[in-house]
């Protein structure tokens, strides 16, 4: 079984595999998970870590495992985005947040909360990647990006 200890927030070449993982199970410390190809692999963080979608784990036998957002039940949001994001914020939902529109995942006391705040709601089925806290990637937790890019150092 390979072993993942670390992340990165893009694949260097082609991944061997890909994980497609809901919202709330793209954030582990250590759990066995099986991959889109049948194959299991340990993932042994130090700490609880969020994974974002687009990047991948890299295992400790060199090989990348791509990590993606698995559709989960969503709703889309369209009105007064700025005063909606604010009621949505204030009950600390998370949120991803688009030009046109806000998601959030199928909550009916949310939506019914929306809707009297004047929102359009849609329930739609899609990824689920909302916007990360002021200090962190993808939730409201540090994000450590001491990590080793191999011996040539790039930049992002």
């Amino acid at each position: 079984m390979k072993t993942a200890q670390t992340t990165h927030p893009h694949p260097h070449g082609a991944p061997s595999d890909a994980l497609t993982l809901s919202y709330d199970a793209r954030f582990l410390r250590r759990k066995v998970l099986t991959t889109d190809q049948g194959n299991q692999v340990l993932v042994d963080f130090a700490q609880a870590t969020s994974l974002p979608p687009g990047g991948v784990l890299v295992c400790t036998d060199g090989t990348h495992i791509a990590v993606l957002a698995a559709d989960e039940p969503c709703l889309r949001i369209t009105g007064n985005l700025p005063r909606l994001a604010w009621h949505i914020g204030n009950r600390h939902t998370p949120c991803q947040i688009e030009a046109d529109h806000l998601i959030i995942r199928a909550d009916p006391i949310m939506a019914d909360m929306l809707r009297g705040l004047g929102a359009q709601i849609a329930e739609i089925t899609a990824p689920f990647t909302p916007e990360g806290g002021a200090y962190g990637h993808g939730r409201t937790h540090g994000h450590d990006h001491s990590h080793q890019h191999g011996p040539v150092p790039h930049d992002h």
